[in-house]
């Protein structure tokens, strides 16, 4: 996963093990960080706070599973998200062919109502 200039990622097991200490040995965040010289003190509550909504599945390895193509669990939601893709680009098609040719002044009669009368 690409990150900010200068970010740091932590290995799998040290996610697991800080979080092991936190909650089982009751280290504080501040001794967790010292431990293993994490650079951001907040970084222990960003794990405990992932941890506490996925659980176990934040330690899947999640750049793997990114360029996956979709099995048969995940077909409709595939199929529902090109469908909204595709509605969406015949907008953006329509709106973009419409600014063409009104700054092409097709479609449209060059006399105005002045010259008419």
């Amino acid at each position: 996963m690409a990150g900010k200039k200068g970010m740091k990622h932590y290995p799998t097991w040290m996610k697991e093990k800080a979080i092991e200490l936190y909650t089982q040995q009751g280290w504080s965040s501040a001794e967790i960080v010292e431990h293993f010289g994490i650079r951001d003190p907040n970084r222990i509550c960003n794990w405990m706070s992932q941890y506490r909504r996925e659980g176990e599945a934040m330690f899947e390895n999640k750049a793997r599973l990114r360029g996956r193509k979709p099995g048969k669990e995940n077909t409709a939601a595939y199929i529902a998200r090109l469908e909204m893709e595709v509605d969406l680009l015949k907008k953006f098609h329509t709106g973009l062919r419409r600014n063409v040719l009104v700054n092409r002044n097709i479609g449209q009669s060059t006399t105005s109502r002045k010259n008419t009368k």
